[in-house]
This record gives C-alpha cells, structure tokens and sequence, in this order.
C-alpha cells in the first residue's frame, strides 16, 4: 500500500479505537444520582430553593473552555482551504470535549453524561485524523494560493 494509504488505514483504525472506548466506558460507569425535584432546583440556575443565587461550578469551567476554544480557533490563516479548515475545526472539537468533560464532572443526568461520554470518544477519534490529515497535506507540494 502506498504511505497514504496507510495513513487513513491508522486514522480510521485510531478512530474505531476512540469510540470503542467511549462506548465501554459509559457502559461500565455506574448510572449518576437522580436530579432534585422541579421544586428545589431553579431550571435557570444552580441554587436551590430560598437560597442566594450562587455560580456553579461548572460555568467558570465553561466559560474558560469556551474563551480558549475561541482564541485557538483564531488560526493564521494560510490561504489553504484545506488546511484552515482542519486548524479552525481542530480548534473547535478540542473546546467540544473540554466541555464535555466538564459536564461529566458537574453533570448530574445520566443521559447527558452518556452523551457527553459520546462526544469525547468521537470528537477525539477526528482530532486525530485531522491531525493526520494536516500533516499529510502539509507535506504535499504547495498547490499556490487560489483566486
């Protein structure tokens, strides 16, 4: 098989192998505490009932996830399509799992964790391959700027 080749063989092999994982692992995990009733817990916020409002906290943890996530995807650009897309999108899917992992830290429902747990296995698994994508298009003789 050609170097190419190959290459896509590990990243589809690295991919598979990421949501395996996030698959296994939110099966053996035990399922999260119910949440409190309707009646003690403010939908928009986290505080409960005749308390003060306070910062959960999960939103510092967003918020910093989501601040960095921004900045990286700021990427210079090169005038390649190909590679600013996969630096922009590299970026992005890094913030998706930084804050996937802070809800299932902080989260409380099983089913968003589940979900959250999903998310990391894949978004990983394209990280990957956009890594590998990038080096492969990197290495490739420049094709010049398009009009």
């Amino acid at each position: 098989m050609k170097r190419i080749g190959w290459v896509s063989v590990i990243a589809v092999f690295l991919a598979l192998s990421a949501f395996a994982y996030g698959m296994l692992t939110a099966r053996s995990r035990p399922a999260a505490e119910s949440t409190p009733p309707s009646s003690t817990r403010d939908v928009g916020g986290y505080q409960t009932k005749g308390a003060t409002p306070v910062e959960a906290p999960s939103t510092p943890a967003y918020r910093d996830a989501n601040d960095r996530m921004h900045r990286e995807m700021a990427v210079a650009y090169t005038g390649d399509a190909d590679i600013d897309f996969l630096r922009g999108m590299i970026a992005h899917h890094e913030g998706a799992v930084a804050m996937a992992k802070i809800a299932v830290e902080h989260g409380e429902a099983a089913d968003v964790q589940s979900l959250a747990r999903e998310i990391i296995a894949a978004q990983e698994a394209e990280i990957i391959r956009m890594r590998i994508l990038v080096a492969r298009h990197e290495d490739a003789p420049s094709r010049g700027v398009r009009p």
